[in-house]
């Protein structure tokens, strides 16, 4: 299955935008985190950088549902959610692709984070979509 996005919504998800991730805690309420992230359009996959000592991780290993909220922000009526599962948990212990997302998002210079040996990419695989 895949999310079919439409055309004129990919660029929410192309450009660096903050996304508003949601997991399920293990009393089925949700969490919603601020993320940064990386689309793969062939691929079918946003990736997130993450650290397994944190509650998002902990709930993932528990309910593997996730979505990503990304509002426009030429125009906050304007958005796209997506839906999925985690499909994979690659390990990231010298935080390389922290170090991709920062400089995605505007920090010419950033290094990796003090917490690098706990680092993991969040790979979701999209399943469903909603726009707006």
């Amino acid at each position: 299955m895949t999310a079919d996005i439409p055309t004129d919504y990919l660029h929410l998800l192309e450009d660096p935008n903050y996304g508003s991730l949601g997991t399920v805690r293990p009393d089925n309420t949700v969490q919603v985190s601020p993320m940064w992230y990386l689309f793969d359009a062939g691929a079918q996959t946003l990736r997130f950088t993450h650290t397994t000592k944190r509650a998002k991780f902990r709930n993932l290993q528990q309910n593997p549902s996730m979505s990503l909220a990304v509002f426009d922000p030429s125009n906050p009526f304007r958005y796209l959610e997506v839906r999925g599962s985690l499909s994979e948990v690659i390990p990231d212990p010298t935080g390389a692709f922290y170090v991709v997302l920062g400089k995605r998002y505007g920090n010419p210079e950033q290094t990796p984070p003090p917490d690098s040996a706990d680092r993991v990419i969040l790979v979701m695989s999209l399943e469903h979509s909603v726009h707006q």
